[in-house]
């Protein structure tokens, strides 16, 4: 097999087979010089938590924020925080995986399964990250209009050339990745800092809305169609997404580690965990102003039209703002351009990791390795599709028809990650409670596996619990009796699908786990006998 995979003839394929390090170009290429003090080390290994960080702060995530805070002010800041410091935790569980394994989520998934379960999870995950690219060709080819007027068709052919883009960042080095990667979420920062700093907003009241109270899953409320548990699922679905666990399982590994050395091995998981929280910590900032921002900068139900468009037109509007200062900004159209730049500089980003994260999966799950740019480009494509059909079918309609049919796309399209998270959760929370497969030291103590137990099982009833919702949404806003009734059908026949194919993984899981205490039994007992 070597021989024929190292011929002119099989070094030219796009396709070739795959199965060695993850993402083998880029694994143990970065040294991190040693006996430095803490923030210098920390330094050196920052960075792949701000890969794993732009999929917290996509696209998809602004509307249900700044949504929610129209509607029901900062009561769902609680529901920021907990998604975030289960994202914190996940993403800790996903590092440690790959530093200690030495194998991506997916590669360890297909290692301990069958090889019909591993395709099925590929195609499950591929799905997923098409939703998420969905969301992000909806926000740039719309960041591109607002800016500079483009029509919308035309913008999301353009969106397709961001994989030259991509060509160029493949030649610079994954380090200066990374540091691009910091400079775009920077941009974004400052935009929602500048904003909601304007907007002077009751700060007495974001730090109360962080405590959960009973009102903040109800159903017994609603505003403007949205319950607080339709808002608090919606911020949920849009923040803890299943292609950042196998992406930070494979960038954790660009790190040169000595594997023979323990000590090694534990620093690395301990700075790569604050890197991630302190990355994660500025995406839970980032989410929490969009929040602060349909509460504070915007006044109270003003905001009809939660689209990318409606928001653009709301920042430039002076009568839907809340105060004098933020009105006089707007008559310059500073607000409403620095919003179109952040949408624009949040889409840049997830092309890199969604790039990425496909190329993980791929040769993960199936063996199949092929170029960044070709992988970017194939995906892309697909993801262009339901746009550009959804743009030309509403092309002859009124502007409103066709924001809302976009906006929708992108919500919808989200229904996905929903099948996906279970998938990607419960294979990371048992490989990683597993000794056979972290060793004693690097398993999870007690405590993580108590909480991520709750983690999981919460996510994924919560993800259940409002795909019946989810997969209504696809009928517009006034479905018909008979539309509601299929779509409950639809939910539930998945819902017994999604348990049949989580409790067939478990099954997999635990056999591998035990085919693999075996072999290490057998392996240790021949090394007894030399």
């Amino acid at each position: 097999m070597s021989e024929k995979t190292n011929t002119p003839n099989r070094k030219h394929k796009l396709i070739q087979y795959a199965n060695g390090p993850s993402l083998e170009e880029i694994n143990g290429t970065i040294e991190v010089p040693k006996n430095l003090n803490f923030w210098k080390t920390l330094f050196a290994y920052s960075g792949p938590g701000a890969l794993v960080a732009v999929g917290y702060m996509d696209p998809g995530n602004w509307s249900t924020s700044i949504t929610g805070g129209q509607n029901y002010q900062y009561m769902l800041m609680s529901v920021i925080l907990i998604s975030s410091l289960i994202a914190m935790l996940l993403q800790y569980m996903a590092a440690k995986l790959g530093i200690v394994s030495q194998m991506d989520l997916a590669q360890a998934i297909r290692a301990r399964t069958s090889k019909s379960l591993g395709i099925v999870l590929w195609i499950l995950t591929e799905l997923a990250i098409m939703a998420t690219d969905i969301a992000e060709v909806i926000g740039a080819a719309i960041a591109l209009y607002l800016l500079f007027n483009i029509p919308l068709v035309i913008a999301v052919f353009i969106t397709v050339l961001d994989v030259l883009v991509l060509l160029l960042l493949t030649k610079i080095g994954f380090r200066k990745i990374e540091a691009i990667v910091v400079c775009l979420i920077l941009v974004i920062l400052f935009v929602f800092v500048y904003q909601v700093a304007l907007s002077n907003p009751d700060w007495g009241g974001v730090i109360k809305g962080l405590v959960p109270t009973a009102d903040t899953f109800s159903t017994s409320r609603s505003v403007n169609g949205m319950t607080p548990l339709s808002g608090a699922l919606g911020i949920i679905g849009a923040t803890v997404m299943p292609h950042n666990l196998y992406l930070h399982s494979a960038i954790s590994q660009t790190r040169k580690i000595d594997h023979n050395d323990e000590e090694d091995v534990a620093r690395t998981v301990k700075f790569a965990a604050w890197d991630s929280n302190i990355q994660l910590s500025f995406a839970f900032v980032v989410n929490s102003l969009l929040l602060i921002m349909g509460v504070a900068v915007f006044k109270s139900g003003a905001v009809k039209d939660p689209s990318f468009f409606g928001l653009y037109e709301a920042l430039s509007n002076t009568s839907m703002l809340s105060n004098g200062i933020l009105i006089s900004v707007a008559k310059s159209g500073a607000l409403s351009a620095l919003f179109a730049i952040a949408l624009l500089a949040s889409g840049q980003n997830s092309t890199i990791t969604g790039t990425l994260t496909g190329q993980v999966i791929m040769e993960g799950f199936v063996h199949m390795r092929m170029p960044l740019w070709l992988r970017r480009l194939v995906t892309r494509l697909i993801s262009v599709i339901p746009v550009l059909i959804c743009v030309l079918l509403t092309s002859g309609k009124s502007a409103i028809d066709e924001h809302t049919a976009l906006n929708n796309l992108m919500n919808n399209s989200q229904v996905f990650l929903a099948f996906a998270l279970p998938f990607s959760m419960l294979p990371l929370l048992m490989m990683t409670d597993s000794a056979a497969e972290m060793g004693k030291r690097f398993k999870n103590s007690l405590w993580i596996k108590g909480l991520g137990w709750l983690s999981v099982i919460g996510l994924t009833f919560l993800n259940l619990l409002g795909l019946p919702d989810s997969i209504l949404g696809f009928f517009g806003d006034n479905p018909s009796a008979g539309e509601q009734t299929f779509s409950k059908i639809l939910a539930y026949l998945l819902i017994a699908a999604i348990l049949a194919l989580l409790v067939w993984t478990v099954f997999d899981l635990q056999r591998g786990n035990k085919r693999y205490v075996e072999q290490q039994l057998a392996a240790a007992a021949k090394e007894a006998n030399k």
